[in-house]
Protein backbone atom coordinates (compact mmCIF):
# COMPACT_ATOMS: atom_id res chain seq x y z
CA UNK A 1 0.00 0.00 0.00
CA UNK A 2 1.57 3.39 -0.82
CA UNK A 3 2.49 6.41 2.13
CA UNK A 4 -0.70 8.19 0.68
CA UNK A 5 -3.36 5.68 1.16
CA UNK A 6 -1.63 5.04 4.19
CA UNK A 7 -1.32 8.62 5.90
CA UNK A 8 -4.54 9.06 4.11
CA UNK A 9 -6.63 6.50 5.81
CA UNK A 10 -5.12 6.77 9.01
CA UNK A 11 -5.33 10.47 9.20
CA UNK A 12 -9.16 10.07 8.47
CA UNK A 13 -9.97 7.74 11.11
CA UNK A 14 -8.67 9.73 13.61
CA UNK A 15 -10.08 12.99 12.52
CA UNK A 16 -13.33 10.75 12.35
CA UNK A 17 -12.54 9.03 15.94
CA UNK A 18 -12.06 12.68 17.12
CA UNK A 19 -15.03 14.21 16.08
CA UNK A 20 -17.56 11.59 17.13
CA UNK A 21 -16.16 11.52 20.43
CA UNK A 22 -16.50 15.74 20.38
CA UNK A 23 -12.61 15.56 21.25
CA UNK A 24 -11.18 17.36 17.82
CA UNK A 25 -10.00 20.51 19.06
CA UNK A 26 -7.65 18.23 22.35
CA UNK A 27 -6.60 15.82 19.40
CA UNK A 28 -5.23 18.82 17.03
CA UNK A 29 -3.36 20.39 20.24
CA UNK A 30 -1.89 16.21 20.47
CA UNK A 31 -0.73 15.90 16.79
CA UNK A 32 0.76 19.41 16.97
CA UNK A 33 2.63 17.89 20.23
CA UNK A 34 3.76 14.91 18.29
CA UNK A 35 4.94 16.79 15.54
CA UNK A 36 6.71 19.33 17.83
CA UNK A 37 8.11 15.84 19.20
CA UNK A 38 9.31 14.61 15.52
CA UNK A 39 11.35 17.52 15.06
CA UNK A 40 13.51 15.61 17.81
CA UNK A 41 16.14 13.54 15.45
CA UNK A 42 16.63 10.91 18.08
CA UNK A 43 12.90 10.18 18.53
CA UNK A 44 12.33 10.30 14.61
CA UNK A 45 15.04 7.99 13.87
CA UNK A 46 13.57 6.16 16.30
CA UNK A 47 10.26 5.75 14.82
CA UNK A 48 11.73 4.61 11.67
CA UNK A 49 13.96 2.21 13.06
CA UNK A 50 13.06 -1.38 12.08
CA UNK A 51 15.21 -2.85 15.07
CA UNK A 52 13.44 -1.47 17.75
CA UNK A 53 10.57 -4.06 18.75
CA UNK A 54 7.01 -3.37 19.03
CA UNK A 55 6.71 -3.59 23.01
CA UNK A 56 9.98 -1.43 23.05
CA UNK A 57 8.10 1.02 21.16
CA UNK A 58 4.77 0.90 23.02
CA UNK A 59 6.63 1.65 26.51
CA UNK A 60 8.32 4.71 25.14
CA UNK A 61 4.85 6.10 23.72
CA UNK A 62 3.62 5.48 26.96
CA UNK A 63 6.46 7.00 28.75
CA UNK A 64 6.40 9.86 26.20
CA UNK A 65 2.64 10.71 25.84
CA UNK A 66 0.20 9.58 28.81
CA UNK A 67 -0.96 11.53 30.72
CA UNK A 68 0.01 14.34 28.56
CA UNK A 69 -2.40 13.23 25.36
CA UNK A 70 -6.20 12.50 25.23
CA UNK A 71 -7.20 8.41 25.90
CA UNK A 72 -8.21 9.02 21.74
CA UNK A 73 -4.72 10.21 20.33
CA UNK A 74 -2.84 7.22 23.30
CA UNK A 75 -5.18 4.41 21.74
CA UNK A 76 -4.19 5.77 18.14
CA UNK A 77 -0.72 5.38 18.63
CA UNK A 78 -1.52 2.03 20.35
CA UNK A 79 -2.89 0.97 17.20
CA UNK A 80 -0.45 2.45 14.82
CA UNK A 81 2.62 0.82 16.57
CA UNK A 82 0.87 -2.65 17.37
CA UNK A 83 -0.11 -2.33 13.37
CA UNK A 84 3.65 -1.39 12.61
CA UNK A 85 2.80 1.95 11.33
CA UNK A 86 4.67 3.94 13.52
CA UNK A 87 7.37 5.23 10.42
CA UNK A 88 4.57 6.85 8.87
CA UNK A 89 3.69 9.28 11.64
CA UNK A 90 5.03 12.20 10.23
CA UNK A 91 2.96 11.77 7.09
CA UNK A 92 0.04 10.67 9.18
CA UNK A 93 0.01 13.58 11.01
CA UNK A 94 0.96 16.09 8.52
CA UNK A 95 -2.51 14.60 6.50
CA UNK A 96 -4.52 14.74 9.74
CA UNK A 97 -3.64 18.52 10.01
CA UNK A 98 -4.54 19.14 6.29
CA UNK A 99 -7.96 17.09 6.23
CA UNK A 100 -8.52 19.33 9.79
CA UNK A 101 -8.08 22.23 7.91
CA UNK A 102 -10.05 21.32 5.09
CA UNK A 103 -12.71 20.51 7.08
CA UNK A 104 -12.72 23.89 9.09
CA UNK A 105 -12.43 25.99 6.08
CA UNK A 106 -9.01 27.03 7.13
CA UNK A 107 -6.44 28.05 4.08
CA UNK A 108 -2.65 28.02 4.99
CA UNK A 109 -0.52 30.92 3.29
CA UNK A 110 2.87 31.24 3.29
CA UNK A 111 3.89 35.23 3.11
CA UNK A 112 7.20 35.71 2.13
CA UNK A 113 8.80 39.25 1.99
CA UNK A 114 11.74 41.24 2.14
CA UNK A 115 11.17 42.45 5.66
CA UNK A 116 9.02 41.68 8.54
CA UNK A 117 5.49 43.35 7.70
CA UNK A 118 3.08 44.56 10.29
CA UNK A 119 -0.27 43.31 11.53
CA UNK A 120 -2.16 45.94 9.31
CA UNK A 121 -0.45 44.80 5.66
CA UNK A 122 -0.98 41.20 6.62
CA UNK A 123 -4.77 42.24 7.23
CA UNK A 124 -4.93 44.15 3.92
CA UNK A 125 -3.86 40.91 1.98
CA UNK A 126 -6.02 38.50 3.63
CA UNK A 127 -8.57 41.16 2.05
CA UNK A 128 -7.56 41.04 -1.17
CA UNK A 129 -7.33 37.35 -0.88
CA UNK A 130 -10.64 36.86 0.15
CA UNK A 131 -11.70 39.15 -2.58
CA UNK A 132 -10.05 37.13 -4.86
CA UNK A 133 -12.21 33.92 -4.16
CA UNK A 134 -8.24 32.24 -3.72
CA UNK A 135 -8.81 31.54 0.04
CA UNK A 136 -11.36 29.38 2.41
CA UNK A 137 -13.33 31.38 5.49
CA UNK A 138 -10.50 31.23 7.80
CA UNK A 139 -6.63 32.52 6.90
CA UNK A 140 -3.94 31.37 8.57
CA UNK A 141 -0.69 33.06 7.69
CA UNK A 142 2.90 31.66 8.00
CA UNK A 143 5.44 34.35 7.14
CA UNK A 144 9.00 34.09 5.76
CA UNK A 145 11.60 36.48 5.28
CA UNK A 146 13.55 36.50 2.52
CA UNK A 147 15.77 39.76 1.55
CA UNK A 148 16.67 38.43 -1.81
CA UNK A 149 13.27 39.22 -2.79
CA UNK A 150 13.93 43.20 -2.46
CA UNK A 151 10.70 44.28 -2.19
CA UNK A 152 7.03 42.73 -2.78
CA UNK A 153 5.63 40.05 -1.27
CA UNK A 154 5.52 36.06 -2.63
CA UNK A 155 2.26 34.65 -1.58
CA UNK A 156 1.06 30.90 -1.87
CA UNK A 157 -1.23 28.96 -1.27
CA UNK A 158 -1.09 25.15 -1.90
CA UNK A 159 0.00 24.81 -5.29
CA UNK A 160 -0.74 28.34 -6.20
CA UNK A 161 1.95 30.98 -6.36
CA UNK A 162 1.36 34.74 -6.64
CA UNK A 163 4.76 36.82 -6.92
CA UNK A 164 4.79 40.09 -6.52
CA UNK A 165 8.60 40.96 -5.75
CA UNK A 166 10.86 43.36 -6.93
CA UNK A 167 13.06 40.97 -7.63
CA UNK A 168 11.00 38.94 -10.14
CA UNK A 169 9.85 42.02 -11.98
CA UNK A 170 13.53 43.16 -12.21
CA UNK A 171 13.99 39.46 -13.91
CA UNK A 172 11.09 40.36 -16.22
CA UNK A 173 12.45 43.09 -17.35
CA UNK A 174 16.02 41.81 -17.75
CA UNK A 175 14.79 39.30 -19.64
CA UNK A 176 12.59 41.57 -22.06
CA UNK A 177 15.55 43.77 -22.43
CA UNK A 178 17.49 41.01 -23.44
CA UNK A 179 14.49 39.69 -26.26
CA UNK A 180 13.98 42.90 -27.60
CA UNK A 181 14.67 43.21 -31.40
CA UNK A 182 14.97 46.67 -31.73
CA UNK A 183 18.25 46.39 -29.21
CA UNK A 184 19.76 43.16 -30.95
CA UNK A 185 19.46 45.15 -34.27
CA UNK A 186 22.09 47.90 -33.05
Amino acid sequence: MSLTRISNRYAKSLLELASDQNKLDKVVEDVNMLQQTLKNRDFYLFIKSPIVNTSKKQQIFNTLFKGKVTEVTMAFFDIVVRKGRENYLPEIAAEFMEQYKALKGITTVLLTTAVPVSGKQIEEIEAKLRTSGLVATHVEFEQKVDPSLIGGFVVQIGDQLIDSSVARKLKLFKKDFIENEYIKTI
